[in-house]
């Protein structure tokens, strides 16, 4: 099946700052706060559930499924387009976001996670890929960063508007509509968007038949490396800063992300323009230090304020990485086959994520004792990072 018309390619606008890629960033940052509104409720939901030992698996499924789902997605972009792939990721959101009620015992939770993850296996490949297609290389790295400060914004907004829901309406399931509402309406813009992939393919269940090649580029194997160590410390953060909120008094749990994603966001445009000018190396070495850094100050937080500040230099580390990582991922991988090199980044990040929260959300095992530990270990893993790009660091992108 087609979805829309493909853009010729004399057609596709250059200047980083047109419709299509403004509707873009639109769309992905609402659909960035559909998911994203629930993180700081689900861990006391999922106690209130009887499952508080499972805390761990409630963002380590959500990476799993997306994991898994990145080779179909890297492929299914590079041949039926950008625009369907990024229409399976939000429509998986709209459906489990409403099922969520309906399932509200442990298995039932726990199996939607699994399945929810499919929007982040999906979306954000088709979202980047997208992009690459519409902005000059010379500024890729400033896209990059752009694209996600509207992922971020919406990431910001709505962990506070999902706390603030659920404490309103005294109603956890209004959250989950108001997340579904979000989706959709994510969806709705892209449907104003054409595709850029030309030729497309149509869709058979051939292309589900995934090969050797198609799971991963190898050229892109050094951004998944550093994605790796420095994104562990991600899952660490979104598995256990609802129970550090709560042990520190703090009556919204979402304020803590909200504090992260504005640090985020202040960092990242120009930390993609930097990476344009001076080579991704370089600002991956940054962003590395200063996550490490976080890490060291959430493991010695023992006040509301020593958390906020711990929550800036984290969100700085992180607006410095993310746009150098997606540029640099881009810029290794064969640029016929962007989403393959997308999917094989995306597949490392899954892998951090779910390996942070389910390694932390183990060893924690709602014992507040044991957090320090526990981002020793992330911080650990961020120099490991930095040792790796000083390594490679003879490498002229």
């Amino acid at each position: 099946m087609q979805f829309s018309t493909p853009v010729a390619a004399e057609a596709v606008p250059q200047s980083l700052y047109s419709r299509p890629f403004l509707l873009l960033c639109l769309s992905h940052a609402l659909f960035a706060s559909s998911f994203n509104m629930m993180i700081p409720e689900l861990p006391a939901y999922l106690s209130s559930l009887g499952g508080a030992q499972y805390k761990g698996w409630i963002i380590a499924l959500f990476t799993l499924t997306a994991g898994i789902s990145r080779p179909f997605s890297g492929r299914l972009t590079d041949t039926i387009g950008r625009i369907p792939v990024m229409y399976v990721g939000v429509f998986a959101c709209i459906i489990c976001s409403m099922l969520y009620p309906a399932l509200a015992f442990v298995s039932g939770f726990l199996t939607l996670r699994f399945f929810h993850g499919f929007s982040t296996g999906f979306k954000p490949t088709g979202t980047t890929a997208y992009v690459a297609d519409i902005v000059s290389p010379l500024r890729r790295g400033e896209a990059m960063g752009v694209l996600g400060i509207c992922l971020s914004v919406g990431a910001s907004a709505s962990p506070l508007l999902g706390s603030w829901l659920v404490k309103a309406f005294h109603n956890i399931n209004v959250m989950f509509y108001a997340s579904a509402v979000l989706a959709f309406l994510s969806m709705v813009i892209l449907m104003r968007l054409k595709e850029t992939l030309s030729p497309t393919q149509p869709f058979r269940w051939e292309l589900l038949r995934i090969k050797r090649e198609d799971i991963f580029d190898p050229q892109a194997i050094p951004a998944a490396i550093i994605m790796i160590f420095c994104y562990f410390s991600y899952g660490v953060i979104l598995t256990l800063a609802p129970d550090l909120s709560d042990a520190l008094g703090l009556s919204n749990r979402g304020t803590f992300f909200a504090i992260f994603t504005l640090a985020s966001i202040s960092t990242r445009f120009f930390a993609g323009k930097i990476s344009d000018q001076w080579g991704r190396i370089p600002v991956l070495k940054a962003s590395a230090v200063v996550i490490g850094i976080s890490m060291l100050l959430f493991a010695h937080a023992n006040t509301p304020w020593m958390l906020y500040i711990a929550s800036a230099v984290f969100g700085l580390g992180n607006g410095i990485f993310s746009p150098a990582i997606n540029a640099w991922t881009i810029d290794l991988g064969d640029p016929e086959k962007k989403g393959r090199a997308l999917a094989t980044m995306f597949m490392a990040l899954e892998i951090a994520i779910g390996g942070g929260a389910a390694l932390s959300g183990w060893y924690f095992a709602d014992q507040i004792g044991r957090m320090s530990a526990v981002f020793y270990a992330a911080a650990l893993m961020n120099l490991g990072g930095l040792i790796y790009l000083f390594w490679k660091g003879h490498s002229k992108i």
